[in-house]
């Protein structure tokens, strides 16, 4: 499964000799609820359902049961400005079951009360200057109907 060539041996050297695939996955949230022995990858087009399993099982240790696999087409656009379209790279999406009794479940990479906390702050803050503004801003007597836009 790898093609990288590796230093020649020789005797009383150590042997450095690592085995890594070619390919690599990348998981996916699904936009729709799936089951919690499901699990999203997108993989490279080449990686077949075999090759799927096979990363998993021999590399993990996750037990597979059933890998299911579809080729999405990328995003066809016009270019601004341009007289041509811009078509993004196709990929694979991997759908794999985990037997029964597994499961995964998506980390939680962010405590919720640090983001509540920096929104609390984050609106006082700009209560304080809004606050600021109010106090410090000079009103013309002559163009009191006036609006702001319009400068002073």
């Amino acid at each position: 499964m790898s093609t990288r060539l590796y230093p020649l041996y020789r005797r009383g050297n150590p042997q450095r000799r690592v085995f890594l695939p070619n390919f690599f996955m990348k998981i996916v949230k699904s936009k729709v609820d799936i089951p919690k022995n499901m699990v999203k990858f997108e993989v490279p087009l080449q990686m077949t359902q075999f090759d799927v399993k096979n990363y998993l099982e021999k590399i993990y240790k996750i037990p597979v049961a059933h890998v299911k696999t579809e080729v999405i087409l990328g995003e066809i656009k016009p270019q601004r400005w341009k007289g041509y379209l811009v078509k993004n790279d196709d990929y694979r999406i991997a759908t794999v079951t985990l037997h029964e009794g597994s499961f995964f479940e998506f980390p939680k990479m962010f405590k919720e009360d640090a983001m509540g906390e920096a929104l609390d702050e984050y609106e006082e803050e700009t209560e304080k200057l809004k606050e600021l503004e109010r106090k410090y801003k000079r009103v013309d007597p002559l163009r009191k109907d006036v609006p702001d836009f319009f400068g002073i």
